[in-house]
């Protein structure tokens, strides 16, 4: 028997099946409902908290619940990279630094850099616990939190591991600079000038830097735009090259979007494991799915501290405080070393300020209300890419994050597209600039969470007619 709130869950999820509430739309308030159906306030909440849990409606605050959007394309996805699997150093990034000036040019519209747009992120909150922790610690604050980090917030992204199936102590942990540093560290810790380094592909482009800045090679492997690097084309590589080490995105790879499975994580740890590779893993978008549970982590596979986990709260909750974090494994002494020696410490102030956020559940609630407002952005991209853009581009179909990697037809150079789009007032990231080789030509990336509006439209409007 159906106790009654599951009863009045059952009613809403009728309506919404039926169309007539439907996607992106506020339901009744819970007043509305509880005169309509005769029952409590108490038992809407309930029927509304489990429609909520099983994904289907959302809270938003100060607003009351909507249907959650759900990811819908109709254009094709791109086709599987198919780069040439031997070594070579990385070059051509130069690209890079002008693409990352221009997102601080406010005349251009910002669809280039991988940035969301400040209504994405819960600024409010952060303000109040920066407000807050630097009242509180004052004294502290004014000095250096050495390597590893202040222990706070260590406990806190302990916590949170643990809690996402990765056991983890605060002990584990070195707090960095943002993502960036925590993947330096880490190819500093385990690789020397020469060294290869097998990469996805296409790949993140300041990962391209890192491995450039640092004298090291890449080796690029073949990867699918639903389920990641080929295990196939990676153990190819490991018989025929010595690398010394893999770097992967498993969750909602920037640019491609995708989710490794578990067991396509478990078998890359395993291929690690035989090959004896570092296998560093970037999980700087893990947070930021479009699903309702968080997608598991590579090392917690890893039994033999070969994985080196690192991720941020840049793309989550504020890349200007440049908090990030690495879990080093076998290779903790030599990381927090390097640490020390390369910047002292990460500000005081921002790392206490986060682990208060992360201690009174605000961040764990903010990621609850965001993840449909990145799935509205995503789809409102790819319907204009679908209107405006060449009948023949294909587009990714991420499973989260906020980019899109957009395959235009053969004949569109993507980086004299950049460059006409730049004189239009529009940024872009061109292909190329996500490869060791410069492969990827006829492909660019576009940033979803940006602010739509007629600006953005347009700009949107005038790629296609720049693609004619």
């Amino acid at each position: 028997m159906m106790l009654l709130y599951e009863t009045i869950a059952e009613l809403l999820l009728r309506a919404i099946e039926q169309g007539i509430y439907r996607q992106g739309e506020r339901l009744p308030s819970v007043r509305k409902i509880s005169e309509q159906q005769r029952v409590s306030i108490a038992t809407v909440i309930s029927a509304l908290h489990k429609l909520e849990d099983q994904g289907i409606i959302e809270a938003r605050q100060r607003s009351g619940y909507y249907v959650r959007c759900r990811l819908r394309s109709t254009l094709l996805e791109p086709t599987v990279s198919q780069p040439v699997c031997q070594p070579m150093p990385v070059t051509g990034q130069a690209l890079v630094l002008s693409l990352a000036k221009a997102s601080n040019n406010t005349m251009l519209v910002q669809l280039g850099a991988a940035v969301p747009a400040p209504s994405y992120l819960p600024i409010a909150l952060l303000e109040r616990s920066l407000s807050s922790c630097s009242r509180r610690y004052r004294n502290r604050g004014a000095g250096y939190e050495f390597p590893p980090g202040s222990l706070e917030l260590r406990r806190q992204i302990a916590r949170r591991m643990t809690e996402n199936g990765c056991p983890t102590n605060p002990t584990d942990l070195v707090i960095t600079n943002g993502c960036q540093e925590a993947i330096t560290l880490a190819l500093r810790a385990v690789a020397q000038p020469g060294d290869i380094i097998a990469i996805e592909s296409p790949t993140f482009y300041g990962l391209l830097q890192v491995i450039e800045s640092l004298d090291l090679k890449a080796i690029e492997i073949p990867t699918h735009p639903r389920h990641g690097i080929s295990l196939e084309a990676l153990q190819l590589a490991c018989e025929q090259w010595p690398v010394r080490a893999c770097i992967v995105v498993p969750n909602f790879s920037n640019p491609l979007g995708f989710c490794m499975s578990d067991q396509h994580k478990r078998e890359l740890v395993g291929l690690a494991d035989r090959f004896d590779i570092a296998l560093i893993e970037d999980d700087v978008y893990g947070d930021l799915g479009f699903g309702l549970q968080r997608p598991s982590i590579a090392k917690t596979w890893d039994i033999n501290g070969r994985v080196l986990h690192c991720s941020s709260f840049s793309k989550s909750l504020s890349g200007g405080l440049r908090i990030g974090w690495i879990a080093p494994g076998r290779y903790f002494e030599k990381v927090e070393y390097l640490k020390y020696v390369t910047n002292l410490a990460t500000p005081t102030i921002a790392q206490l300020a986060i682990a208060e956020l992360l201690e009174k559940g605000g961040f764990e609630r903010y990621l609850r209300q965001v993840s449909n407002q990145y799935v509205r952005g995503v789809e409102r991209m790819m319907n204009a890419i679908s209107i405006h853009f060449p009948g023949e581009t294909r587009c990714t179909q991420p499973a989260g994050g906020f980019v899109l990697w957009v395959e235009l037809p053969e004949r569109i150079d993507a980086i004299k597209l950049t460059q006409k789009a730049v004189d239009v007032g529009i940024s872009i990231a061109p292909g190329p600039i996500f490869s060791a080789t410069q492969k990827y030509r006829n492909f660019i990336r576009l940033n979803c969470a940006c602010e739509w509006d007629e600006n953005v439209e347009r700009a949107l409007v005038r790629l296609g007619r720049l693609m004619d």
